[in-house]
This record gives C-alpha cells, sequence and structure tokens, in this order.
C-alpha cells in the first residue's frame, strides 16, 4: 500500500450548526449526521463518507476553539458536475464567488462562500 494523502479528515468551523448543516443538505442533496466528540467540548454534523474510499471526511464543528471565515484553508468538494451544486448554493443561503472555471486538465471548479462565511470549492471533471 502506498503512502496516505495528505489529507485524512476536515474540519469545517461554523457559528449556527443547524443552519451550516441545512445548507450543506440543501447544496448536496445529502444528510449530515451528528457525531460524538469525546471531549465533549464540540457539536459535529459529519458529511457521508466511506472511510474504506479514496478522498478525506469531514464533519461540521462548533467549537469554543475556533470559528469561520473567509481567507483560511479552502475545503474542495468532490461532485460529477460543479455546475449542479453551484445551482444551489443561493437558495441555500451562500453566495458564489466565482463560477463553475476550468482548471484545465485537472477538471472544474467553483467557489463558493457558506451560511457562516466560509470559502468552499466544488470540483468535477465534467
Amino acid at each position: 500500500m502506498g503512502k496516505p494523502n495528505a489529507i485524512g479528515w476536515f474540519d469545517l468551523y461554523v457559528n449556527d450548526i443547524e443552519r451550516a448543516a441545512t445548507f450543506y443538505e440543501a447544496v448536496f442533496q445529502k444528510r449530515l449526521e451528528p457525531i460524538g466528540d469525546p471531549t465533549g467540548e464540540t457539536t459535529m454534523r459529519s458529511f457521508p463518507a466511506d472511510m474504506g474510499a479514496y478522498g478525506a471526511a469531514g464533519a461540521l464543528v462548533k467549537s469554543p476553539h475556533s470559528r469561520p471565515g473567509p481567507g483560511g484553508t479552502m475545503v474542495y468538494f468532490s461532485v460529477d458536475d460543479c455546475e449542479v451544486e453551484q445551482a444551489r448554493v443561493a437558495a441555500a443561503g451562500g453566495t458564489i464567488l466565482r463560477p463553475k472555471f476550468s482548471i484545465g486538465q485537472f477538471g472544474w471548479v467553483t467557489l463558493c462562500l457558506d451560511s457562516e462565511g466560509n470559502a468552499f470549492g466544488l470540483s468535477s471533471m465534467q
């Protein structure tokens, strides 16, 4: 087995966990499941994941130790065609920062802001 990819998990910090979960569920048309935190300090909602599949899993996290905001880490969600999810962003309470654009041989990307002010990307090969 080769070396793992650099990212094994991500936390996407939010101010309002219910609002953020509603936003991402509307954009991706998938339910985010509550998950426990062994420290008892955070509230978390996990994105659908198969820990044996390619790519990193992650969760929305409401934490006293961090907060959301643009300009930090950018998370790119893999989708079949980023134009599909892009079309749901505004109605879900987000903003399109840069509509779908080509990144050459690596496919297509859309840049967005979520309901909490986090910048995120949508990435697809079509």
